[in-house]
């Protein structure tokens, strides 16, 4: 999993009577806009604009503006009223900007895309074979900013009409909204009154006559009282026509009359032909944004100036937009609800590692060329290391990413077709990136691309649909490489999305074999004739004596089952490959896929490749995820909206096959990141049934030494929580959990009769979820592995109200958790009104021979204890001894363990002790367990001395031998 990148288009959404979603390509600002709202709506204060990159926003007067038109007291009521309207539509934002936290909004967050002044001469220009390359803006051509948009051209001409185009994700829509909001609060005082029109949403309205004054009228009721003005308005007037693509425009006077009356009713798309001619309102400005292959339906002497949207071309706007974006306030709540943020830290940390990314990696910085990639990398990021809202997958990300850039796209207006620009695309470049999946590559040669797109065309107006995707959208998917070694080579914009498209290929059925192909055809047909003939044979059957020939012939309604059974295997043979890829495991490393991903982004050292193993050999974990998560009721909802329904019947037989490999390969012992991986799988699948069935068998959750973010604890939590068969044992050592890990891992833990949490740093904050976890009615942890985490007394006296109230657990380990002297008495006080407890390891936590020998007194009056560990504290001789005397003479008490002898003989417990020590070597104080050992060496120096018996000094020098090569592990001498 290498890299990829950005933003979502806007959705202007069609219906004119339908509320009208705003899904901005620039920097995903997709916002609803809800077409006609009536009645006053505050807009208050206007809030402060970030301005980067010539905005709009505080642009002055230009030489040419003139006094205000709408002077009256009931004009200017009416643009007000306009002003807030606009304001209220254009500010609102769909839910996955809210993801981003309360405080998000287009004001905060703003970066404006590189827009070049073009010529006719280079829109008549051929692209490049594949229209791959993106121009840079050229030296002797500076970057225009919206307040430049309408100055005088190059010859001192006044420029009325400006087009601007872009491929999908260059940002238009979120230029729009940028250039509405500014003149709502203010800041683009060139124009009194501006008049936002939806193509999309003009294009639903057909023929149907409407004149320009009921179409403004009906969409902008608070402008009914000053339509007779707006012919007066001259240049102050700006018209912004939104995504021109969806209008089939005739500029010929043959096919589009002439018309100048506003309230004359037309055809919309007369009307706006008659706006562009400049025969309608001939004054007034114009702004249309438009994709590449749209440009032409504008005859050029109609517009005064074209620019193109070059979206983030310079990096440094990159890496502005990462920093606002990632650096907001009140980042979202813990799926448990326990309002944990992500903090200033963590947000600087994540910003300057993509910033390096950014700045050493060219292939991610080619990526966010298009500002819409700038957002799922954010959208990416936020899902990795924030609290994940509920229901979210990553595969959810990328449909709404691309229903925010595609949802509604036609390839092309003008085609009979009417094919959707997403289907088009999933089945062109679905195709190219399953054949890179199959083959395990992700560089495509020229002849590799063209072969997927021209495949199967035949066709005048196939060969037109293509070269449409080529100029609007091929640059979307696919960029050019920049890496060493593979030059002149193609790869797609982020790595995943070529997973992505390869998992949506195969769950659409685009994927058919020769066999499928020509076999449904006969097998439909020969279905058909054998119904019909065994009908006709049926009646003359009891006419004559032909009983045989209707039992023959209904041998023909056989065929379609038996392909039925050939495209099943041929499912089973998908999914085989898909679990085989998801349990892939190299044995030299292998991290889980979401560490993986992140590693990608953020340029820290991924997967890390055998120096023997071939360069091209790629893994291709996101695959499996994404064919699962595709497979999901809500995903396949939005790719309905996209024009890629997925029938219920193939998801179904889809989940079938799936699911019987997953029973056979789900059951063996998984390493941890491929366990995880697996339970990723399900939670992207969201299907609690099926993912119940498939664990069913699963008793050991071992996720030892994997990075337990929050994503991935809301990822167990979501897939194991709900289930009802108990967890033999749940192993979450050295996972970097935090509090908010525990309290979203809690219905898992539930679940748990073993429950490990070594190494993970776990402060006293985390004993208030253990309390809670024990004091559970549901509770049914026998042993609780609490070592080497910095609980401390202040922990501690947390955890013994959970020991209070807890009835199953019996094993409980607090080695080298900081307790002290403190800790120990307080053990020592409360450990009564526990009744069930068998061990308890306090071992190594610093105490001294007064609290040693209280918790002693404590363990041996308890009616259960059996065990009690203390080697390893600082205990004098005499309180060693004393420690010893004491177990000694407890009857039926607990055992006490200090050292590694008993008397003369050798302790039954010394390989635990020394097992602990080996294994937790790197981790602890090495002076300190050095001393310690130097103790314990001499203790068994003394027994050995004081035994004649010489089985016993046998013993003795093994385990002396043992202390001794500890020791010299420690850099001790050992002699």
């Amino acid at each position: 999993m290498r890299w990829g990148r950005y933003l979502p288009r806007a959705l202007w959404g069609s219906g004119l009577r339908g509320a009208l979603q705003s899904a901005d390509e620039r920097i995903p600002f997709l916002i609803h806009w809800s077409w006609p709202l009536k009645g006053k709506l505050p807009l208050g204060l206007p809030r402060a604009f970030v301005r980067h990159r010539g905005s709009s926003a505080g642009s002055s007067p230009t030489s040419r503006s003139r006094g205000k038109f709408f002077q009256g007291i009931s004009a200017s009521e009416a643009v007000e009223r306009h002003r807030r309207n606009l304001a209220e539509w254009f500010s609102r934002l769909p839910r996955e900007e809210r993801q981003f936290g309360p405080t998000f909004a287009l004001d905060t967050v703003h970066v404006d895309p590189v827009i070049r002044e073009s010529t006719p001469d280079e829109l008549l220009r051929p692209p490049a074979q594949l229209a791959l390359e993106h121009q840079h803006p050229t030296a002797g051509l500076p970057p225009l900013s919206l307040s430049q948009l309408f100055d005088p051209d190059a010859c001192g001409r006044r420029v009325q009409t400006v087009v601007l185009y872009g491929t999908v994700g260059t940002g238009k829509s979120t230029l729009v909204r940028k250039m509405v909001l500014d003149w709502c609060y203010g800041r683009l005082p060139a124009f009194e009154l501006l008049v936002p029109f939806s193509c999309e949403d003009l294009s639903s309205l057909g023929s149907a006559p409407a004149s320009l004054c009921q179409l403004v009228a009906q969409r902008y009721t608070s402008l009914k009282e000053i339509l007779p003005l707006m012919a007066a308005a001259g240049s102050r007037l700006l018209f912004v026509l939104h995504g021109l693509e969806r209008l089939n425009l005739d500029f010929r006077l043959a096919g589009t009359g002439l018309c100048s009356d506003p309230e004359k009713p037309e055809a919309p798309a007369a009307i706006i032909v008659n706006l562009l001619r400049k025969y309608m309102l001939p004054e007034a400005s114009i702004l249309v944004t438009t994709r590449p292959s749209a440009v032409g339906r504008i005859p050029s002497k109609y517009v005064g100036r074209y620019g193109e949207i070059c979206g983030f071309s310079d990096t440094n706007l990159q890496k502005l937009y990462f920093q606002l974006r990632l650096n907001q306030p009140d980042c979202g709540t813990g799926a448990g609800g326990a309002g944990i943020s992500a903090t200033l830290a963590q947000r600087d940390s994540l910003v300057e590692m993509l910033s390096r990314n950014l700045e050493g990696h060219h292939q991610i910085a080619a990526a966010c060329f298009l500002p819409s990639y700038c957002w799922l990398v954010c959208a990416t990021l936020h899902f990795l290391h924030a609290p994940t809202p509920p229901g979210q997958t990553l595969t959810s990300i990328y449909t709404s990413f691309l229903r925010l850039n595609f949802s509604g796209e036609t390839l092309d207006s003008t085609d009979p077709s009417n094919l959707s620009l997403m289907a088009y695309a999933a089945r062109t470049m679905g195709k190219l990136a399953y054949e890179g999946v199959s083959s395990r590559k992700t560089y495509f040669s020229e002849d590799d691309v063209r072969g997927c797109l021209e495949a199967g065309l035949n066709t005048e107006g196939e060969f037109q649909l293509l070269h449409v995707f080529r100029r609007d959208a091929l640059r979307f998917f696919l960029a050019p490489c920049v890496e060493p070694g593979h030059r002149g080579t193609f790869v797609f914009t982020v790595p995943a999305m070529q997973e992505y498209l390869a998992a949506l290929y195969i769950v659409l059925g685009l994927r058919k074999t020769t066999l499928q192909r020509v076999g449904k055809e006969v097998a439909e047909l020969v279905g058909r004739v054998g119904e019909d003939v065994s009908l006709v044979l049926g009646i003359v059957a009891k006419l004559l004596p032909l009983r045989a020939l209707p039992l023959l012939f209904n041998l023909l309604k056989v065929v379609p089952r038996v392909f039925g059974r050939v495209v099943g295997k041929s499912r089973e043979a998908v999914a085989q490959a898909m679990v085989l890829e998801m349990f892939r495991e190299e044995d030299y490393y292998n991290d889980d896929v979401l560490d993986q991903m992140g590693a990608s982004i953020l340029g820290v050292e991924g997967p890390r490749r055998h120096p023997d193993e071939p360069p091209e050999d790629e893994v291709f974990e996101l695959f499996p995820m994404f064919m699962g998560g595709l497979l999901s009721a809500q995903n396949r909802a939005v790719l309905a909206q996209l024009g890629c329904p997925i029938k219920t019947l193939d998801a179904l037989e889809n989940a079938q096959a799936i699911k019987k490999k997953l029973g056979k390969l789900g059951r063996q012992v998984l390493p941890p990141s491929e366990l995880l991986d697996h339970l990723f799988f399900h939670y992207e699948f969201q299907n609690q049934r099926f993912s119940a069935e498939v664990l069913s068998s699963l008793r050991q959750l071992n996720l030892a030494g994997v990075r337990m973010t929050p994503v991935k604890c809301t990822v167990v939590a979501a897939v194991l929580g709900s289930g009802r068969h108990a967890l033999d044992e749940v192993n979450l050592a050295s996972c970097q959990l935090d509090p908010a890990g525990l309290h979203t891992l809690m219905p898992v833990f539930l679940r748990a009769r073993k429950l490990g949490l070594q190494l993970n740093s776990l402060g006293p904050e985390a004993c208030s979820v253990l309390r809670d976890l024990l004091l559970h009615d549901q509770c049914q942890i026998t042993t609780l592995r609490l070592s080497n985490n910095p609980l401390t007394a202040a922990g501690v006296a947390q955890l013994v109200e959970g020991l209070a109230g807890n009835s199953s657990l019996t094993h409980l380990s607090l080695l080298h958790t900081g307790l002290g002297d403190e800790g120990l008495q307080l053990l020592a006080a409360q450990l009564d009104r526990n009744r069930q407890l068998q061990e308890l390891n306090v071992a190594y936590n610093g105490a001294g021979d007064t609290a040693a020998l209280a918790l002693a007194q404590a363990a041996r009056d308890h009616p259960s204890l059996e065990l009690l560990h203390l080697y390893f504290n600082e205990l004098s001789s005499e309180g060693r001894q004393a420690l010893r005397d004491l177990g000694g003479t407890a009857k039926g008490g607990a055992r006490v363990v200090v050292s590694l002898t008993e008397g003369t003989a050798v302790s039954e417990y010394w390989s635990v002790i020394l097992s602990e020590v080996q294994r937790n070597l790197n981790s602890w104080d090495r002076g300190r367990v050095r001393r310690h050992l130097d103790l314990l060496l001499r203790d068994l120096e003394d027994s050995r001395g004081a035994t004649l018996n010489p089985w016993r000094k046998a013993q003795l020098l093994r385990v002396e031998g043992e202390v001794r090569v500890l020791l010299e592990q420690l850099g001790g001498s050992g002699t």
